[in-house]
């Protein structure tokens, strides 16, 4: 009976211990994504006040809806440069985040992640010059409160929803297919269906990339290696971060105001 008691002692302290790690990674994470979309809300802020001039003479261009746009903003938004700064994300994250992990060590890995912020911020920038600012602020609480209940609900939840994972990656394609027809089509019922169904995709993403953050830790927890931990910790936080970005942009389509 005292050995047994012993054993059942042990398991409980572990079982305690990898609760409190499982605390401390997810704020962790949540901490890192929080961090990232600060900077990226500052970056597209700046950026976009550089754009734009209330000076006609100091206008290089101006846009459809009456805004000027400085040389800066002309470059950004009316050049070839534009697509440059669109595409650079998707090539971070399909060439470069991937060698990150596996080369870099942790710092190097979130240094990553704060430099693919603040290009997501330049990237995005053209939506305070599209949009009022009530409109993209009352969004974004929007996002806010729906991912927070999603995320939490991932968390939370006994069932397991590792197998929506390929499903909802191969949403993701199909989304990004549909998008490119629709830069040709210019279809606006095409585009409402795409909004729609993005937002049903990346909520879906929120709850499997939490609880797969969270079985991800408890299963290497054990191991000790605290560099690994530490990169994946970055890793989930991307993956969140992306996930909500595409909610709000997705959203912004539906609840946003035009200039």
């Amino acid at each position: 009976m005292a050995e047994f008691n012993t054993i059942r002692t042990a398991t409980g302290t572990r079982t305690a211990q990898i609760d409190a790690g499982l605390r401390a990674h997810m704020n962790k994470v949540y901490g890192t994504m929080s961090v990232g979309m600060l900077i990226t809300a500052l970056a597209a802020w700046a950026i976009a006040g550089l754009a734009v001039t209330t000076d006609p003479s100091a206008a290089a261009a101006q846009m459809g809806n009456g805004k000027m746009l400085t040389s800066l903003g002309a470059t950004l938004y009316l050049s070839p440069l534009r697509w440059v700064v669109m595409l650079a994300p998707l090539a971070f994250i399909f060439l470069g985040w991937g060698a990150l992990l596996r080369r870099a060590p942790a710092a190097g890995v979130q240094l990553g992640f704060f430099a693919f912020a603040a290009l997501i911020g330049i990237s995005l920038s053209s939506i305070f010059l599209v949009f009022t600012s009530f409109s993209i602020a009352q969004t974004f609480i929007v996002t806010a409160i729906s991912f927070a209940g999603l995320s939490l609900w991932g968390y939370t939840t006994k069932k397991d929803i590792s197998g929506w994972g390929s499903f909802l990656i191969m949403g993701v394609i199909g989304l990004l297919v549909a998008m490119v027809i629709n830069i040709f089509l210019q279809s606006p019922a095409m585009m409402f269906a795409i909004s729609a169904i993005g937002v049903l995709i990346f909520a879906g993403l929120t709850a499997f990339y939490t609880q797969e953050i969270k079985n991800t830790y408890v299963a290497h927890a054990a191991q000790g290696d605290q560099d690994w931990l530490d990169k994946a910790a970055y890793d989930g936080a991307l993956n969140l971060y992306i996930s909500f970005l595409n909610m709000f942009q997705f959203l912004l389509m539906f609840m946003g105001q035009q200039e």
